[in-house]
């Protein structure tokens, strides 16, 4: 190892792009790679006015100016004022209104205010303190946060964080809600923060802090956890931002939410529906829902709504403990009773006293290793002494879990630990000193999880969960290589070559979830890769495919090293016993043999080698090859390849190649009954009851999977076109086929052309591939010409542009007046990034839909392939497949009765080590009823690892024409509107790749632009929503009661389509179901999760469940039953689509692990709390996606 002051690093580059197609659930058989995207419709031209919508818009496009809202129509959210002098409206999440003496109000929310008693005169600070009891007080005080003092003769109990207010003489008042304050009679000051008041002075209060109050100020409460004051009448509200004790200013979390005006920046017109030349600054919405739905929504929502002067984005939403989500309404009942086992082991609560300490390691490390070390060294050095025979449990960072107390509150340790990293000899290891502060925080609530269990308390106990969680994680972190939830050994399973220098790890994921049925341990089998430990120099030849002697490293080699090895710890070897470790952060930009460095002051030069051959007698063989190089830019550390090895035991997090990709899933694939043998193997070896930790905290675990009552709805009735000898058709166990049956609205194609880019097809073969295909066509039911406008055109990959753009101006010269409907394309088998360009340019330029199809599929010509092709044609060109008999009948409950729209919405995020990539979010909904079948949709680009859909509903001044609004939801709404005439009476809106701690978030965020995208094309528009997450990244997995009786399994042993579960291993309380309604093609099925977040159309078990499962049998592209409903699998398609305009060149390979773990808001995988997403990046402008052609995005594009 040489150390140098400054170096040059070679610059960093795009890799190799992948031709994988990571698909979900149940893929079409065939294998062209149309994965799908959806355009962005534009607003009408004339935003005044929209023909033919009989009044259903209107005042220029529907929105309102900005300006604040009239006396009688509060805001969104908030609650009306009371009849008074005061004729402030109240508005947002959590504010409260100015009481009136004597009146009855009930007061909701974090942060909100209410009336103090005038002998009340103390100050409340903070979590944690508790102020002085008045006299006559008896009362118990708990939660974090002090509680108010009482008034005489009161025997309340204060709960919750932030403590309860008193009550007022003469005023009946229930006070729920985090961080009540109690106000001073003769003042109505601002509160800001998790309890704390604020006023109009106080620009950054800390948490809990009261500010003097502001004599003669009506209030108007604005965010949930913090009140702006407001003068009377005043419509603008008061630029405030709350602040943590430090003085630095929060705009989330706990805290309050200060309202104040940002900008988005000029480049972000992301929404593809109106196109804004000279968009101004961009400003939040300011709307005005009627009265009368707000009162109702006020009362159901409990304030869910933002604030509409409010930006509508993750860091200005808190979370809103206060709210819940709609109770279970039931269990279903319709479908084939049945038993199936789930991979849920029964935990029996403990029943013993948890304490948490805060434990402070001084210095401060980030690595869990380390600290987890100095900890097991503590333990080892004073558990029978100090620590009272105490066996605690810790999380590797900041916290410290015992069953029962400790014989202090508060001590100091020091620790020394010896450098393992320097020798195998202890006697030349370095010591390491590190101070320890124990100091004891509170005592984690078991009662509480207990009555939440048994469906009598709302909330989940995360503390408790996250104990439970932690001390089960303490054995295998010790034993196991800990990833995310999961734990990985080669001690649990054969290591599987993936390539490249990589290799696969077999683990298991575990995580502790409330259940009906109690505490249950989620225990499923996974694999992910991992750097195998090589030699570094063998390593490099694995990742380039050859021998490194054979010629000099190129440039594209260089990158493709450093992408690999970056962030990779590596051994030297050079140094007999002594086996330092590096981080490697870059490679040299100049060869071994051409580097120096400084040996001394003076500045004297000595080249590596010869440094290496002096001072350890080694001879560097590889002297072209670039050195490794550690440590950071001002002192870097240059180590030769050929000296250092990887570390064993590191994840590969970076994006695997189509092949890897392929060999780790071969590893994962296993059949049901292999599946649940080794999920049981692991539970037996992981011995639960002899776990040291499980034993001292009272955790009992059981070893036999959860026995599971389910039903099997029954598939829904499909129709086909009348001139077909089969009419209608009964799908068996998930599938069927096109054989004698027609579409039942076939499309029509009249002018079509194909080009071939795959050297190995001729234009003769290509020329009887399309007729066939168009032969196909038409037997399935479409008005398709057999002949091209012109004859196939063979052409090169490199000149796709060219080529596409002047074929398509050839054609369109033959047909003068008519529109060009399908370009048919030849691919071939690995085209890399030539399917994007292709979509990118025929979609977002030409204006043109397509269907490729690869070139092995040319050679066989398979009846199935055309079939299928042909499905996806009708639904690009605006034909329909097939319908669903009881849409017709119009028997489909809350859907048949009145005109209903079903959105579906995802959003895809860029691949690891991406970190500049946008995330894409897309939006469909269908257009057509009652067959809900067509579905059209729109696409915008955001924020990195944005969750939030930003671009649901959005406000701009435009120069001209001034406050206008448009969005997703807007733009879909009227699609709807122009295409059945009817504007839509309820909304479902399935919304895809939420984790558990984002629901709140996502919840709060995207109903409420529903509702403002609703509000701006009419007052009083505000159709019931039914807001539904969709989950497939989870690790439930149901297996059949008797894997041998064919009557309760599929062909590949998997449980049958349409199985649904609602009791034992769901939520306690909430609505929610596992639903498995596709037949499985090989590995075992995972069942989608639903879990229904807003219910206003009052949806039964029956219904919810009847309705989700048969929409599963409308897919488009195959004949097969899907895994998740079919628009949010489209929304997915559409977001992938759309990253081919922005990336063409990267496509969606799948995840680094088989088995991700997302976080959970009924279990500890709650990361981030309830308001675990990432908030956007206001300051970061995005690219914005091109924009997709208008007679692009009418039609089903993406199939």
């Amino acid at each position: 190892m040489v150390r140098k002051k400054k170096t040059d690093q070679s610059g960093s580059g795009e890799g190799e792009p992948s031709n994988q197609q990571a698909g979900r659930g149940v893929q079409s058989s065939t294998n062209e790679r149309d994965q799908g995207g959806y355009g962005r419709g534009r607003a009408p031209s004339d935003p005044h006015q929209v023909g033919g919508t009989g009044g259903f818009y209107q005042a220029r496009g529907g929105g309102y100016s900005r300006g604040g809202m009239a006396p009688h129509q509060p805001g969104r959210g908030g609650v009306p004022p009371q009849q008074s002098a005061s004729g402030a409206p109240y508005q947002g999440r959590g504010g409260m209104p100015h009481q009136q003496p004597g009146s009855i109000a009930q007061y909701q929310g974090r942060g909100g205010m209410v009336p103090q008693q005038p002998s009340g005169g103390v100050q409340y600070q903070g979590r944690g303190g508790a102020p002085p009891q008045q006299p006559g007080g008896g009362v118990q005080y708990q939660g974090r946060g002090g509680a108010p003092p009482q008034q005489p003769g009161g025997g309340v109990q204060y709960q919750g964080r932030g403590g309860m207010p008193s009550q007022q003489p003469g005023v009946s008042a229930q006070y729920p809600g985090r961080g009540v304050m109690p106000q001073q009679p003769s003042a109505t000051p601002q509160y800001s923060g998790r309890g704390g008041m604020i006023a109009p002075q106080y620009q950054q209060q800390g948490r809990g802090t009261v500010a003097p109050p502001q004599p003669a100020i009506a209030p108007q409460y604005q965010g949930r956890g913090g009140a702006v004051s407001q003068q009377r009448g005043a419509m603008t509200p008061q630029h405030h931002q709350a602040g943590h004790r430090d003085g630095s200013v929060v705009s989330s979390g706990h805290g309050g939410n200060a309202s104040y005006r940002p900008t988005m920046p000029l480049a972000s017109d992301l929404h593809q529906a109106t196109n804004v030349s000279n968009q101004a600054t961009v400003q939040p919405a300011t709307m005005r829902p009627s009265a009368s739905s707000l009162s109702e929504t006020v009362q159901k929502l409990q304030q869910v709504s933002i604030q509409s002067e409010e930006p509508t984005t993750a860091k200005h939403i808190a979370s809103t403990n206060h709210m819940r989500f709609p109770p279970r309404p039931g269990k279903g009942s319709s479908g084939t009773k049945c038993m199936v086992k789930a991979n849920h082991f029964m935990a029996e609560l403990p029943k013993k006293d948890l304490h948490q300490y805060d434990v402070t390691i001084t210095p401060e490390v980030t690595s869990r290793g380390v600290n987890r070390a100095v900890m097991g060294q503590l333990v080892n050095l004073y558990r029978q002494s100090i620590l009272g025979g105490r066996l605690p449990a810790y999380d590797g960072r900041k916290s410290l879990y015992t069953a029962g107390p400790l014989p202090f509150s508060t001590k100091e340790f020091n620790i020394i630990l010896l450098d393992e990293e320097d020798s195998p000899v202890a006697a030349t290891r370095r010591e390491r000193k590190f101070n320890v502060i124990i100091k004891l925080a509170s005592r984690a609530d078991l009662h509480h999880l207990q009555l939440f269990l048994e469906g009598r308390h709302a909330e989940a106990p995360q503390e408790a969960l996250q104990v439970l969680d932690i001390v089960l994680r303490e054995l295998p972190t010790a034993r196991y290589c800990p990833v995310g939830r999961s734990f990985y050994s080669p001690e649990l399973g054969r290591r599987q070559s993936l390539g490249d220098g990589l290799e696969s790890w077999r683990g298991f994921y575990q995580s502790i979830r409330p259940t009906q049925m109690g505490l249950s341990l989620n225990i499923d089998m996974s694999s992910t890769a991992f750097i195998e430990p090589l030699q570094v120099v063998d390593f490099v030849s694995q990742l380039l495919n050859r021998d490194l002697s054979s010629r000099p490293l190129s440039d594209s080699d260089r990158v493709k090293i450093k992408k690999a090895l970056r962030g990779v710890k590596v051994e030297v070897t050079h140094r007999g016993n002594m086996r330092r470790k590096y981080r490697i952060s870059g490679l040299t930009s100049q060869a071994t043999r051409e580097l120096t460095f400084p040996v001394d002051d003076r500045g004297t030069m000595k080249y590596v080698v010869e440094y290496f051959l002096e001072t350890y007698g080694f001879s560097i063989q590889n002297t072209s090859l670039p050195c490794l190089q550690a440590g950071n830019q001002q002192r870097p550390n240059y180590l030769p390849m050929e000296v250092c090895k990887i570390v064993e035991g590191q994840r590969y997090s970076k994006r695997l190649n189509e092949k890897q990709i392929t060999a780790l899933l071969k590893v994962t694939c296993q059949r049901p009954r292999d599946r649940e043998k080794d999920i049981t193997e692991t539970v037996r070896q992981n011995a639960y009851d002899k776990d040291a930790y499980a034993r001292e905290f009272g955790i009992k675990i059981s070893e036999k999977l959860a026995n599971v009552e389910a039903r099997i709805l029954p598939p829904p009735m499909l129709k086909y076109h009348d001139t077909g000898k089969e009419k209608d058709c009964r799908p068996r166990v998930g599938q069927w086929n096109m054989m004698n049956k027609k579409m039942v609205n076939g499309g029509r194609v009249q002018h079509w052309i194909c080009i071939n880019f795959a050297r190995n097809i001729h234009d003769t073969q290509a020329g009887a591939f399309c007729y066939e295909l168009a032969g196909m066509c038409q037997t399935s039911g479409m008005e398709f010409n057999l002949d091209p406008v012109l004859p196939p055109y063979t052409s090169r990959p490199d000149h796709v542009e060219k080529s596409l753009k002047t074929r398509f101006q050839d054609a369109m010269s033959k047909i003068p007046g008519k529109e060009l409907e399908l370009l048919i394309v030849i691919l071939p088998d690995n085209n890399g990034s030539l399917y994007g360009d292709i979509k990118r340019i025929c979609e977002t330029e030409l204006g043109l839909v397509s269907q490729c199809c690869l070139t092995k599929h040319v050679f066989k010509m398979s009846k199935q392939y055309l079939a299928n092709v042909s499905l996806k044609i009708n639904v690009k060109v605006g034909g329909r497949n097939t319908v669903l008999m009881d849409a017709l009948s119009r028997r489909i409950p809350h859907v048949s009765d009145r005109p209903t729209i079903i959105f579906g919405a995802d959003v895809t995020h860029p691949h690891p080590g991406e970190d500049s990539s946008p995330s894409i979010a897309a939006v469909v909904a269908s257009q057509d009823w009652p067959e809900v079948t067509k579905y059209a949709g729109l696409v915008c680009a955001q924020a990195h690892r944005q969750e939030l859909i930003q671009d649901l509903y959005k406000v701009w001044q435009d120069p001209q024409r001034g406050t206008l609004t448009g969005g997703m939801i807007k733009e879909l709404l009227i699609s709807f509107n122009r295409a059945t005439g009817q504007k839509p009476q309820r909304i479902i809106f399935y919304r895809d790749g939420v984790s558990e701690g984002q629901f709140y978030q996502v919840l709060l965020h995207e109903l409420d632009a529903i509702r403002k995208a609703c509000a701006s094309l009419e007052p009083d528009y505000q159709p019931p929503v039914t807001f539904v997450v969709v989950q497939k990244r989870h690790h439930t997995r149901l297996f059949a009661s008797n894997h041998g009786d064919n009557r309760s399994v599929d062909k590949s042993g998997n449980i049958l389509p349409g199985t649904v579960v609602d009791s034992k291993i769901c939520h306690p309380t909430e609505f929610d179901f596992y639903l498995c309604s596709h037949a499985g093609i090989q590995g075992t099925s995972r069942p989608a999760h639903y879990h229904v977040l807003w219910d206003e159309n009052k949806f039964s078990a029956d219904a919810l469940q009847s309705l989700t499962n048969n929409l599963c049998y409308t897919y488009a592209r195959c004949t097969r039953s899907v895994s998740i409903v079919p628009p949010a699998y489209y929304a997915h398609l559409a977001a992938f689509r759309a990253r081919f305009y922005m990336e063409p060149d990267n496509s969606d390979t799948g995840s680094m692990t088989t088995a991700a773990a997302p976080g959970g808001r009924g279990g500890p995988a709650a990361g981030a709390g309830r308001g675990g997403a990432r908030a956007p990046l206001a300051t970061v402008a995005v690219r914005p996606l091109p924009a997709l052609r208008d007679n692009v995005k009418k039609v089903m594009f993406y199939c």
